[in-house]
């Protein structure tokens, strides 16, 4: 193993990911802009547009089961949570 591989950064799964800013990060507030879903209209993923000190993020996110069963919450237009990352703004989730 190299020195430099004993140092190196881990990558973080997209569950930890999830938990980690579930938990501690940071929250504003955000807006769906799109939505896909399955042939049964339930949401599986969103995209979402939030700003931080002038600045506008978008990013999408694929709902978990707990989310897909709350539709309404998450149509294209509505008003949202997002948690977010303070040292990497661009890092985010909606919860």
């Amino acid at each position: 193993m190299s020195l430099l591989t004993r140092f190196r950064k881990k990558t973080e799964d997209e569950a930890s990911r999830f938990d980690r800013l579930s938990k501690t990060g940071r929250m504003t507030d955000g807006k769906i802009i799109d939505a896909t879903s399955d042939g049964d209209g339930r949401i599986l993923q969103v995209t979402y547009t939030y700003t931080l000190a002038g600045v506008q993020y978008e990013s999408s996110q694929d709902l978990n089961q707990t989310q897909q069963q709350r539709p309404i919450d998450y149509a294209p237009g509505k008003q949202i949570i997002v948690r977010y990352d303070p040292r990497q703004p661009a890092n985010s989730i909606v919860v």
